[in-house]
């Protein structure tokens, strides 16, 4: 369930495309009238919104957008107003082409392999392909100096996970005592150990994960990353999660993060951001009317 308030009664998309274009007109930019209108509507609404304004006005509200706002702000709000499959393709490709690549960048292809529809991928990956001439794959080969790393994100990136949410606690079991058995023995580029990170459901893992904590006290998501690829914890994370998810699942992740962090996602954004960027991140998690 996504936190994005729609109004009850959405204006048609022409009188959104006007309240933006005076945003955008005069000396100074009105940021909270381009706020008010793309952070409350959906993905279909604000594809409308898009098509709606080149027509009207022969002018691409993206470009419009990148001229008119700046920073962090700006940054997110091109993210929220692309379509999701071509969002995600550009954010996986600004993370592969990084001239000072860190390994932690990489997190985004791995958040959308792994938290996002079977469908979805295959949208991005048509979508990177269309966009840059290129695969996702070919990027990975090219751009990921970690031989582990690599096949592990090729790996995430070229399957088909089963989009359901069927659990077998004993399956759980009996993969996680395999999993403990290659990361012992620092099998990361075991056909096995890919396999099952690559093609079990989202909650199969989930399980799979919590029999592992259980039985070898350690959270295997913390083994792995120090394992393979020794990253810390990425800030930048909670912004792209809160942009790409807000009309997905943010419900469930503001939950998650209570529970893991003791603290909230507002207040994380609340003492990391500020200004128009802070006010449009809470504007997509709900708190602001």
């Amino acid at each position: 369930m996504g936190t994005i308030r729609v109004p009850e009664i959405v204006p048609p998309p022409a009188d959104d495309c006007l309240r933006l274009k005076k945003a955008f007109e005069g000396l100074g930019t009105d940021e909270e009238g381009v706020i008010w209108v793309l952070g409350r509507r959906n993905a279909t609404q604000r594809k409308q919104i898009t098509e709606a304004y080149q027509h009207l006005y022969k002018a691409s509200l993206l470009d419009r957008i990148n001229s008119e706002l700046s920073g962090d702000f700006k940054k997110a709000v091109l993210l929220w107003v692309y379509d999701p499959a071509e969002r995600d393709a550009r954010l996986i490709r600004e993370a592969l082409k990084a001239t000072k690549k860190r390994v932690k960048q990489l997190e985004v292809l791995v958040e959308v392999a792994c938290t996002t529809p079977p469908t979805h991928l295959v949208a991005v990956r048509k979508a990177y392909s269309l966009l840059f001439h290129s695969s996702i794959e070919e990027d990975i080969h090219s751009n990921v100096a970690s031989a582990a790393l690599r096949k592990l994100l090729v790996g995430l990136v070229s399957s088909f996970r089963y989009d359901g949410e069927v659990v077998d606690t004993n399956l759980a079991i009996s993969e996680a005592v395999e999993l403990y058995k290659c990361i012992k023995a620092r099998l990361f580029q075991s056909n096995r150990f890919l396999w099952i990170l690559s093609t079990r459901n989202v909650f199969q893992l989930r399980e799979t994960f919590e029999c592992y904590h259980r039985s070898f006290k350690n959270p295997i998501e913390q083994v792995i990353r120090e394992a393979i690829i020794g990253i810390g914890t990425d800030e930048d994370s909670l912004t792209r999660a809160i942009v790409t998810r807000a009309e997905v699942d943010m419900v469930k992740i503001k939950t998650a993060y209570s529970e893991m962090y003791k603290s909230t996602v507002e207040s994380a954004v609340d003492g990391d951001t500020s200004g128009d960027y802070k006010a449009f991140l809470m504007t997509l998690l709900g708190t602001r009317l």
